[in-house]
């Protein structure tokens, strides 16, 4: 990706922060199942509201401040498959030891020294995404790096952390959370400032995707890895984009966020050659929009008022793009929204939505605006007004200052929008009721690496056969299922094994006749297809097929009693019927192993009906009546196996006719 920027002249300096949910049995600090649920699944719900709490040292995060700016009220759904851990009623259990050995693992994959005691300590999070008001993490390590085209990147911190519950609705006045996801395992890896550009962000982004990928032990799918970028340029400010879930974002995110500084630095210097300042005089203008025409403030006016706020050398630089479809104005609205309004006017972008030309002068002349200023304005409630151009004072008094530290949110087209002020080290402190965890010498050395995805995906183009699309898809997205598969089903082969048929003889239908290939091929090409028809039929759901399944259904087909064409209609048929065992599904289709004496005679009379057919097209009548053999026996029999009796006994009677 080209740029217009010198990334080093600017000094850029960036940083990842991975998020990574792991696939373990138990969430981190209670027994329950790490399972996401549908909301309609919910059996009871209740509600709390959060407020900050001080920190040891008597402090209060000035994130959490913020956050508690608006009092909202926090509906959590709850399951059967959550406890009283999540619902904050009961105190946490001890540490998962199946997510440690785990985080330790990976702590070795990027040449880290755990340390010897680790302790949990609670994070303020009063957004509402954890029940009790904060989050539960644990320091692993530090100080470890991986190795990038651009060299040594460090790995600064190491955490395992319990992830955050699911938001599923934001109201006005409340947010309402599913408690499925609270308390997953996560690690949370953050590197040091050694990115360099765009690209090497990405590259790294993508390393450390491979070393937990590699691991086999990681979830996978939407949500279930979040990485957060760090940016700032020289004359910046460190800025965390929050929440970039596509790799290819985030080259668009560090280019954008770059552009976002350079913008905001020039419209600083701008500002300040203008004598611009920010007095923070809030006037009440209602009166002037009694008769207005803009259905914005007439509904507004129903319960609220309009406010408006001169901000004195801020014209045309309210209204600039600092980012593709961004303006210095709309990063204004982002701060006034954190009070509940919807957002703001300002007249840079006015006349506009219903509001005249004549509006505007009246109101410049009611705030005592001069040439030059630019005049917010804000309709609705009265508290609401208040508090939303309290903010935007506070913001633009930033502006004449530089960038502010800020943690964003990420957005799809690659820029980002303003969630809260950075947080501070007084949101962290013990956690009293969670033990410490000693980590010995021999936990550490007990645990081995495992085998990286280029390697593992070249061993299986190697010795499975695999092309190198399947064998890359499978090693990165297939990998504990296919090794489950392949480990645990008898008969699959490295290479396609040729049958009795291939050298004149059919005496057994038991030989093996699948290949590795095959299983590649179904979890890569035909889960994908099943999992589009799913989500367009809602007949079945794919992932109600669970791993144990796919290894019996593979022992059916190589076993004789299934052909691998009906795998589809089986994963269909296991999907809506999971408590019923394979054979069970089979029989009531249909299948079953079939008496080589049996085949020959169906395929006979089949060739009896069509003898004038035969005659006419000898050999060539193989391929039409292939489809009818197959439908004789529906899935039964392996197409490779009817097609070579079909061929002999063809053969067999043109023979005889000579």
């Amino acid at each position: 990706m080209s740029s217009k920027y010198d990334y080093k002249q600017l000094g850029l300096m960036s940083g990842l922060e991975i998020h990574q949910q792991l696939d373990t049995k138990e969430k981190l600090f209670c027994g329950c199942p790490t399972t996401l649920r549908d909301v309609e699944d919910s059996n009871f719900e209740f509600f709390r509201y959060l407020r900050p709490t001080r920190s040891e040292m008597g402090e209060v995060d000035r994130a959490a401040a913020e956050e508690a700016m608006l009092t909202k009220q926090f509906v959590y759904k709850a399951y059967d498959t959550t406890c009283l851990v999540e619902n904050d009623e009961e105190p946490p259990r001890e540490l998962n030891p199946e997510a440690l050995n785990l985080t330790l693992q990976i702590a070795k994959l990027m040449n880290m020294d755990p340390f010897d005691e680790v302790f949990t300590m609670r994070k303020i999070v009063i957004d509402g995404s954890n029940t009790s008001g904060f989050q539960r993490t644990v320091l692993v390590s530090t100080g470890g790096y991986i190795e990038t085209s651009q060299g040594k990147v460090g790995v600064g911190v190491l955490c395992l952390e319990e992830d955050a519950a699911q938001r599923v609705e934001d109201k006005v006045d409340s947010v309402i959370y599913s408690l499925d996801r609270q308390g997953i395992p996560l690690v949370e890896i953050g590197t040091d400032p050694d990115i360099v550009s765009p690209a090497h962000a990405r590259e790294v982004a993508e390393t450390i995707g491979m070393l937990l990928r590699s691991t086999g032990r990681v979830k996978r799918g939407l949500g279930t890895i979040r990485q957060d970028v760090n940016i700032s340029i020289a004359r910046g400010a460190r800025v965390e984009i929050k929440g970039v879930q596509a790799l290819d974002l985030i080259e668009t995110i560090v280019e954008q966020e770059v552009e976002r500084q350079v913008n905001l630095l020039d419209i600083m210097e701008k500002l300040q050659s203008n004598n611009a300042s920010v007095p923070g005089d809030i006037v009440n203008v209602t009166n002037l929009f009694n008769q207005t025409q803009s259905k914005v403030i007439k509904k507004a006016l129903k319960r609220g008022v309009v406010l408006a706020l001169d901000l004195p050398g801020f014209a045309g630089q309210v209204g600039r793009e600092i980012q593709p479809g961004r303006r210095l104005g709309t990063e204004f609205s982002d701060y006034a929204k954190k009070s509940g309004v919807g957002g703001i006017f300002h007249t840079d972008e006015l006349p506009a939505y219903g509001i005249t030309e004549q509006d505007v002068d009246t109101v410049r002349e009611a705030v005592g605006a001069r040439d030059g200023d630019c005049v917010i304005l804000v309709a609705d409630l009265e508290d609401r007004a208040q508090g939303a151009l309290q903010m935007v004072v506070e913001r633009a008094r930033l502006a004449l200052k530089g960038i502010p530290e800020e943690t964003r949110r990420g957005l799809p087209d690659g820029n980002s929008a303003y969630m809260r002020p950075l947080p501070g080290a007084a949101r962290m402190y013990p956690e009293t009721d969670v033990p410490s965890e000693v980590i010995t010498r021999d936990m550490l050395d007990s645990i081995e690496l495992p085998e990286l995805l280029p390697e593992r995906k070249a061993r299986y183009m190697e010795e499975l056969g695999l092309n190198e699309e399947l064998a890359g898809i499978v090693a990165s997205k297939h990998l504990e299922l296919f090794e489950k598969i392949i480990t645990e089903v008898p008969g699959i082969n490295p290479t396609l094994v040729a049958s009795a048929f291939d050298n004149g003889k059919h005496s057994a239908l038991d030989t093996p006749y699948i290949d590795s290939t095959l299983v590649a091929s179904t979890l890569v090409n035909t889960l994908t297809k099943l999992r589009r028809e799913s989500e367009l039929t809602h007949d079945f759901d794919i992932d109600e097929v669970e791993s144990h399944h796919y290894v019996d259904l593979f022992k059916l087909i190589v076993s004789g009693g299934a052909a691998k064409e009906v795998i589809p209609v089986l994963l269909i048929e296991i999907a809506q019927n999971p408590e019923k065992d394979i054979e069970d599904i089979a029989k009531k289709m249909g299948l079953g192993q079939k008496r080589i004496e049996d085949i020959e005679r169906s395929v006979e009379n089949i060739i009896n009906q069509r003898i004038d057919f035969v005659k006419e097209q000898g050999i060539g009548a193989v391929g039409p009546l292939m489809g009818e053999v197959m439908k004789e026996f529906r899935g039964s029999v392996p197409g490779k196996i009817l097609s070579n009796i079909l061929k002999e006994k063809i053969e067999a009677r043109l023979n005889s006719s000579e």
